[in-house]
């Protein structure tokens, strides 16, 4: 059964020897996701996807990341966030508090 993670990219460090490394911060927590060339290293995400991650640093873009059944990420989808629904949502309940 596969898994996915909710979230978004807060940090990327990008090494001239073309490593990536990404923090995810989804579920209130940050989880570090890392590609590299070098076999020798542990590298567990794939460098397309890692890049994509990587060029959603400041924006308004969430992520979900979704891993095969061996744990390693198979895709990403991309989307803007909600933030300002869940704003309105409270607006919307207090208005019609105060119409009643």
């Amino acid at each position: 059964m596969a898994d996915s993670l909710f979230g978004q990219v807060v940090s990327v460090r990008k090494f001239a020897n073309g490593d990536i490394e990404l923090d995810f911060y989804h579920d209130d927590i940050v989880t570090e996701y890392r590609y590299s060339s070098d076999p020798s290293r542990l590298g567990n995400f794939p460098k397309e996807l890692a890049e994509t991650l990587a060029s959603t640093l400041s924006t308004d873009i969430c992520i979900e990341i979704f891993f095969g059944d061996d744990g390693t990420p198979t895709h990403v989808e991309l989307e803007e966030c909600d933030e300002d629904d869940e704003d309105d949502e409270e607006f919307d309940e207090d208005f019609v508090a105060e119409e009643s």
